[in-house]
């Protein structure tokens, strides 16, 4: 298994405040899709098997609350599909025009399958439960059906993608741990209307077991949880020593 990883380096041209983010990255992407010929994959329903992370802050981005337009910054897009990621660059690369974000440099790499001892997420976490609602302690609490719920979705992104099942014996959660106190929310807006994605933090040891190691590294690839083309479960993984 492997997954290609493409580093932008991004011109900001105008303040971004933190909460437009990922709404403005994942239409950039999206852009990006349509340039590059990849109709079908932007109108797809279900599993896109791309992620990217946000913008990463500086200490006066953190202090005044916005990303400082006239900067540089990096995003990071990530997929099981090297066609994807080669489509995306060529079209990065014809100077798409947005009147936020210009990228001015790509740098794509390859990343083989390796032991995953923990997993860290990045950006929020999205998972639905009843109701029309999102995965919170507040809203739910069940870190047993929360766990089951990103087990699965693992499993249908890898069935998915490569054709196959994957036989499974267990979660492949061996611990999992909360690291936000309030929730985090992604937000969006979809004919007119502001939609919020709630989700969380996680820390996660994966056990130790050949798929679901396969699954954590499929959480790298992809996202964990839902919503990863708005930017939702973008992860970094540390390696076993």
């Amino acid at each position: 298994m492997k997954y290609f990883e493409l580093t932008c380096k991004a011109y900001l041209k105008t303040d971004l405040k933190f909460n437009d983010n990922f709404e403005n990255i994942s239409k950039f992407v999206n852009f990006a899709i349509m340039r590059g010929g990849q109709e079908a994959l932007h109108n797809k329903i279900g599993f896109k098997h791309y992620n990217f992370s946000g913008f990463r802050p500086t200490k006066e981005d953190i202090k005044n609350k916005f990303f400082k337009g006239g900067s540089m910054y990096e995003f990071v897009i990530r997929s099981l599909d090297e066609n994807f990621i080669d489509k995306i660059t060529t079209a990065l690369r014809e100077n798409i025009d947005n009147p936020h974000i210009q990228v001015l440099q790509t740098t794509k790499k390859t990343i083989n399958q390796y032991f995953i001892s923990e997993l860290y997420s990045v950006t929020p976490v999205i998972v639905s439960v009843e109701n029309g609602k999102f995965w919170t302690m507040d809203e739910s609490g069940d870190i047993v059906q929360l766990q089951k719920q990103l087990h699965d979705n693992l499993e249908k992104k890898y069935k998915t993608f490569y054709g196959e099942d994957i036989k499974a014996e267990q979660n492949f959660i061996q611990l999992l741990e909360v690291k936000n106190r309030v929730p985090q929310n992604i937000i969006i807006h979809k004919d007119g209307k502001k939609i919020r994605f709630f989700g969380n933090k996680f820390r996660i040891v994966p056990n130790e077991d050949e798929m679901s190691q396969k699954l954590a590294f499929v959480a790298l690839a992809c996202g964990l949880g839902e919503k990863n083309s708005y930017g939702g479960g973008f992860c970094v993984g540390k390696k076993m020593r």
